[in-house]
């Protein structure tokens, strides 16, 4: 009978700290809070070892580093016993393809229209994480895409929702739009059951991307992926990808965008970040002229400030150069002076593509004084040298 009395003692505390925690959630502004164990998820280290092995991490060697913590929660934090997984609908008010056919327009990422979400769902994690500590006297440890946890697999396991064909997660409430964030924990808190994939026989988000980053349903190849090049990748980006980047100059929407699911999306919290203004539909024109101090003002508080000016730049001047907008070229030919390589290659780029040939060959004799070797090779892509 003991027994019993501490089991049904240890349920009874379960069952409050689990209903405590999903309050806390609500009052935070997370529209989901699902939880699940740390040995949730044991196919996940398969499908990330499968991921690196072929290389289709691209440079992003942390990945690799990290390669076993990330397959494992229990390596990253062995003391955890439960996993709270949190969602926050980020869903746009209207499609943003809708931007992609007007080519003088930047096109910027749903999710990077507003402050950095990491800070903004790491301080609401804290919230929750120190009332939850202050009532369970459990050890917490929050995480918002900073540390090496596989969110996804961990929020479908936890009920949020499944990992679609695209690979992000869709969920039947919020669609393709919602920002993860987790709480590892020591205490013992009630599982949710995972939820069951219902992509069924659809394949839009597969078909809609521009560059064929998906070898097959489920499975990514970041390195024709537009959001990996235009954030994660450093250097000059693959010339036969670049006209199929169009506009997009952070990140890219499609494959979310597409998902049939997102017809629930519109059920926003009243916490939902809205778009600033000036980011909904910034010229491609204004952009090319942010020096290094106009660009960290512009983009304060903003995810886009943390890969600099020079790659940002870089992806205006890809996007300049499918525009097709003669009336950027002198922002262009400016650019192709600037001191960086990375900047200058792409600007020979992109004035390849605006300039008639006469200007540009007559352009290419004025800059015969090019020392970096990446901007060499841009040149002799070009057909002048």
């Amino acid at each position: 009978m003991p027994d019993d009395r501490e089991a049904e003692k240890a349920d009874k505390r379960r069952k409050a700290l689990t209903a405590f925690l999903r309050q806390e959630a609500l009052a935070q502004g997370f529209d989901l809070c699902r939880i699940t164990r740390p040995d949730a998820i044991p196919e996940a280290a398969i499908r990330l070892g499968q991921f690196l092995d072929k290389g289709r991490h691209g440079t992003m060697g942390w990945m690799e580093e990290t390669r076993e913590r990330r397959g494992d929660p229990r390596v990253l934090w062995n003391e955890t016993r439960s996993i709270a997984v949190f969602g926050l609908n980020y869903g746009p008010d209207e499609d943003p393809r809708g931007i992609l056919e007007r080519r003088d327009t930047a096109a910027i990422s749903v999710y990077a229209r507003n402050r950095d979400y990491h800070d903004i769902i790491k301080g609401r994690l804290k919230e929750i994480a120190t009332r939850f500590a202050a009532r369970s006297k459990e050890d917490v440890k929050v995480f918002v895409d900073t540390a090496p946890v596989m969110e996804k697999p961990l929020a479908g396991a936890a009920g949020l929702g499944w990992q679609g064909k695209h690979t992000n997660l869709v969920s039947r409430a919020f669609g393709s739009w919602l920002f993860l964030g987790s709480m590892f924990t020591t205490a013992d808190l009630e599982p949710d059951e995972p939820e069951i994939d219902h992509c069924g026989s659809c394949r839009a988000c597969l078909d809609v991307c521009p560059t064929s980053a998906f070898p097959a349903p489920y499975q990514l190849d970041a390195r024709r992926c537009i959001s990996y090049l235009t954030i994660e990748h450093k250097g000059p980006i693959d010339p036969e990808l670049r006209p199929l980047i169009g506009n997009r100059i952070y990140g890219c929407d499609d494959c979310l965008a597409v998902c049939p699911w997102n017809k629930f999306a519109s059920n926003a919290s009243e916490m939902k970040l809205v778009a600033r203004d000036d980011l909904r539909e910034p010229s491609i024109a204004f952009l090319l002229g942010l020096d290094d101090a106009t660009f960290r003002t512009f983009f304060s508080g903003s995810p886009i400030k943390r890969i600099g000016r020079d790659r940002f730049i870089r992806n205006v001047l890809i996007a300049a150069g499918n525009s097709g907008e003669r009336s950027l070229i002198e922002r262009c030919r400016e650019l192709a002076a600037d001191p960086l390589p990375v900047v200058r290659g792409m600007a020979v780029w992109a004035l390849s593509r605006l300039m008639t040939a006469g200007e540009f060959t007559a352009f290419a004799a004025q800059r015969r004084d090019e020392a970096d070797e990446e901007v060499r090779a841009e040149w002799k892509l070009a057909g002048v040298r």
